[in-house]
């Protein structure tokens, strides 16, 4: 059975607001596109919370259904959430077997999560994962770098150019924001 793949996710942190972005293709195998207006980027925990996802689908729900119940019980502490969540990820007999990755942002504080355990806040105002994450990766620190863009125009723009080199990713792209009022 072929491998479905083929997602890109970049969140991106700048000037109190933090945006988290994701391209809408599904893809079978090497060479075909299933879907392409596939939602990765979500709202969580009364829409404070953002998530985004790349991996196996299935896998991928699974994690993001346990990491909001994480939220539930440790009211919104995204941090203590994740390191919960990846604690479980990792010693768990099934869970450990799930191929994702998850993104996962509030105003304070953006975490990559994996299944080796991994709960990783990145350096820079930009992290991203999937099949396109290093090229969306890479225009962000660009525009972060070189321009005056907010973050929701850095992390929609990281995106398309990731569209266009990277052939897992397309250009649907589904944008969410969180900004400090």
């Amino acid at each position: 059975m072929s491998e479905i793949r083929g997602t890109t996710i970049v969140a991106v942190r700048k000037n109190g607001q933090v945006a988290m972005a994701g391209d809408g293709q599904v893809t079978l195998g090497e060479s075909v596109i299933m879907k392409g207006k596939a939602r990765k980027v979500r709202r969580l925990y009364n829409d404070r919370v953002l998530v985004g996802f790349a991996g196996s689908t299935a896998d991928a729900f699974t994690l993001e259904e346990r990491f909001e119940g994480k939220l539930k019980e440790f009211s919104g502490d995204v941090t203590r959430a994740a390191v919960e969540l990846a604690k479980d990820w990792r010693t768990d007999r099934i869970l450990r077997r799930l191929e994702a990755m998850l993104l996962v942002a509030d105003l304070d504080i953006t975490l990559l999560l994996s299944g080796n355990g991994d709960v990783i806040e990145p350096d820079e105002g930009a992290v991203a994962i999937g099949s396109g994450g290093n090229y969306a990766y890479s225009a962000a620190m660009a525009y972060l770098d070189g321009s005056d863009l907010d973050a929701k125009s850095i992390a929609q723009r990281s995106i398309k150019i990731a569209s266009e080199i990277c052939v897992f990713t397309n250009n649907i792209i589904t944008l969410e924001v969180l900004e400090n009022e």
